[in-house]
């Protein structure tokens, strides 16, 4: 039996007492993500990087399915590298089609243990079948109806990719439960707003409605996102999930 050095988990968002273990012994966890078809929400990525801080993992974005990416598309992948980058969050972007990205992120996976999460219809499977040449994973087009994914994946499975790393796909999720955080605790899982949080006033400060609160003043200013306070804020008060 192989020790558990780590892991990462989901609540149930529709058993909500309950908890979902999506990987274990991870180097890294990856959140596959698209600006368009379907679009996968900043609030959405946050909650699994802040969780994945949780645990100690260092964490990461795809943005897939750069085939389809207009100018517009392109600058708005461009704004998210801006934010996340400085944070300490590195950002790919890729595709299954025109191989864009591939061997980037084939050095960044080697030798690793690599997690790979994200909605249903993001292209993780895709993504998957070109890092790894012959895996065939089965792989579906979008519902037309309402864009959104279907699942292929339907439980969580470890491939060995060439370069001596390996990667754990997941069954893609609509939408991502925190754990229970410690409400004085969840500033932490968010680097940038913990950083500054060390200038307000009160040790226990929440950043909400306290005095003196350096992180609302750094969100005023424009040092910290407001999508990441945003974030921030939705998990301090107890939503379960965010699609």
């Amino acid at each position: 039996m192989i020790d558990r050095k780590n892991y990462i988990i989901r609540k149930s968002v529709k058993l909500s007492r309950q908890v979902q273990i999506i990987g274990a012994n991870i180097d890294r966890a990856f959140v596959v993500a698209t600006p368009v078809s379907p679009k996968t929400s900043l609030g959405f990525i946050d909650r699994f990087l802040s969780t994945a801080e949780a645990y100690r993992i260092p964490g990461a974005i795809i943005w897939n399915k750069a085939d389809i990416y207009d100018e517009s598309v392109r600058a708005y992948i461009a704004e998210t590298k801006a934010l996340y980058e400085p944070i300490g969050y590195k950002v790919f972007v890729a595709s299954s089609v025109s191989g864009e990205g591939i061997e980037e992120l084939k050095a960044e996976m080697a030798g690793k243990v690599n997690l790979f999460s994200g909605h249903s219809g993001v292209g993780k499977s895709s993504l998957i079948n070109y890092l790894i040449p012959g895996l065939n994973l089965k792989t579906a087009v979008l519902s037309s109806q309402h864009q959104k994914g279907v699942h292929t994946t339907t439980f969580a499975e470890m491939h060995s990719m060439e370069n001596g790393g390996f990667i754990i796909d997941t069954p893609g999720i609509r939408e991502f439960g925190t754990i229970d955080f410690d409400t004085y605790e969840v500033s932490h899982f968010f680097p940038d707003i913990f950083a500054v949080s060390k200038g307000c006033k009160f040790n226990n400060c929440l950043h909400f409605s306290e005095k003196d609160c350096a992180v609302k003043t750094a969100v005023d200013e424009g040092r910290i996102a407001f999508s990441r306070y945003d974030s921030y804020l939705s998990i301090l008060s107890g939503q379960d999930s965010y699609k």
